[in-house]
């Protein structure tokens, strides 16, 4: 897979709604082109223990954050600038890019939660999962297969684990090794 988009979401609670970061890496003829990050204002505005302490925000970052909608205005614009996301609407005509996820149900989820939960419209996008393509191309060669584990079995130090666009850039790395 050479022509993608490698995203990654991180929320404040138990909520797939609650999306308080996003990272996404545009990835054209299998280089990263560019990337994008931004904290959000989780909706509902609520931190669990255990989300903090997997990915150290709270609402002292994401207080003054924008809501989820401006947010992927930005993405739109300064990641995507015109490049359609592939949806189960689009047509084959239309060159539009997959989005790719390490455990896309969760990321997926994530992100058609937070549409809904802003009643904007969803076009059911269509996603590549890592994770389930690495536990096909590993095939009980590794001790697991959480990211971090995956990207280092494709040559990729994650350093960053749980960073929104750190996650989305691994994910991207891995894509392009076992995709």
């Amino acid at each position: 897979m050479k022509d993608f988009i490698a995203i990654d979401f991180e929320t404040a609670n138990e909520c797939p709604s609650s999306v308080c970061s996003i990272g996404a890496v545009l990835v054209r003829n299998g280089n990263i082109e560019r990337t994008f990050y931004s904290l959000i204002k989780p909706e509902p505005d609520y931190y669990k223990w255990f989300c903090q302490n997997v990915h150290g925000l709270g609402h002292a970052d994401t207080d003054d954050a924008d809501v989820f909608p401006l947010v992927w205005k930005r993405l739109e614009q300064e990641l995507l600038d015109g490049i359609p996301i592939l949806s189960e609407d689009t047509s084959e005509d239309e060159e539009a890019l997959p989005l790719v996820a390490h455990n896309a149900g969760f990321d997926s989820r994530c992100l058609r939660d937070v549409f809904r939960c802003y009643c904007m419209d969803y076009p059911e996008y269509v996603f590549h999962d890592t994770l389930t393509a690495a536990r096909k191309h590993f095939c009980g060669t590794l001790d697991n297969h959480q990211l971090q584990t995956v990207a280092a079995a494709c040559g990729y130090d994650l350093t960053n684990h749980h960073h929104a666009l750190a996650d989305a850039e691994a994910c991207a790395w891995i894509a392009r090794e076992i995709l």
